[in-house]
């Protein structure tokens, strides 16, 4: 028994008439008329009642009916849904992102790829950037939002915004009433910040403005966490060089400072370039649709 087997015994138990049902089938009748046979002998029950005039089928029959219908209705969606995930318009995307993202770009971007593609199982997972490049080359991930690298010729990645530092004071620190605020201001500063291990791009430009004034930085406390650093600053514990899209929504113990002439960098999406799944793909193509979202 296979599946044309069933659909040669739906043929006939829906119309109750082997010219109608080996018509549908595209069959002469006799060679149709012998396939039904062979299918009772096959399960060793008969299926259908019939004689000159009439056919009707058995109550073994009825319940192969409604089972075989069930059978092919999925066996048919089987057939569709493979089809769709091979198009990139069902199955299922692993996207990871950092916390900087999901105070901006991941809200919309999600939203916006779910209205799109609604077959697509979006599995989120927010991580550190650099966990993120691991789970990347491990194959733990399809697709990543993270700071962009210029060492990275194993991605494939597309611009989505551009961030820059901003500093971030108790409510009561000196720096807090500044006009304007550059490097030379953080001289003798206990920075809060994220080690290189964690976040190496950010603690580049960290470095990058430190050294534009001739500042040697001294770092007070690394937690991994740009909330951890926060909520430290929050504290009286020092002061911090966050992503400018991190400073909205601080809360009134933390002020934040737009800096002067501080370094940018590039928030990308990216994927391995060995990917495999067809759903990476249109994710890249909806987002250059868009255009950049900052």
């Amino acid at each position: 028994m296979d599946t044309r087997h069933m659909r040669l015994f739906v043929a006939l138990a829906e119309t109750l008439h082997f010219g109608q049902a080996a018509a549908r089938m595209n069959m002469s009748q006799p060679p149709f008329s012998r396939q039904i046979s062979s299918i009772e002998k096959t399960l060793g029950v008969r299926l259908f009642d019939r004689n000159s005039r009439n056919v009707s089928l058995t109550l073994a029959g009825r319940h192969f009916l409604t089972d075989c219908r069930r059978i092919l209705a999925d066996f048919d969606t089987a057939c569709r849904d493979v089809q769709l995930v091979a198009d990139g318009v069902k199955g299922e995307l692993r996207l990871g992102f950092m916390m900087h993202a999901a105070h901006s770009i991941i809200p919309a971007l999600v939203r916006r790829y779910s209205e799109a593609k609604p077959d697509i199982h979006l599995i989120l997972e927010e991580s550190i950037p650099t966990d993120i490049d691991a789970m990347l080359i491990e194959g733990k991930l399809d697709i990543a939002v993270t700071f962009g690298s210029p060492y990275a010729p194993h991605l494939r990645t597309q611009l989505l915004a551009r961030d820059r530092l901003c500093l971030i004071v108790p409510a009561d620190h000196p720096l807090a009433a500044a006009d304007i605020v550059g490097p030379r201001d953080l001289q003798g500063e206990k920075l809060i910040a994220a080690p290189a291990s964690v976040v190496p791009v950010l603690r580049a430009a960290i470095g990058i403005y430190c050294a534009a004034g001739g500042v040697v930085p001294h770092f007070a406390f690394e937690p991994r966490l740009q909330h951890t650093i926060i909520r430290l600053v929050e504290e009286g514990l020092g002061v911090a060089l966050i992503p400018q899209s991190l400073c909205t929504g601080l809360g009134p113990a933390v002020i934040a400072k737009a800096l002067v002439d501080t370094p940018e960098f590039d928030v990308v999406l990216c994927a391995p370039t060995t990917s495999k799944n067809p759903a990476v793909a249109p994710f890249f193509e909806l987002v250059k649709s868009w255009g950049a979202t900052g």
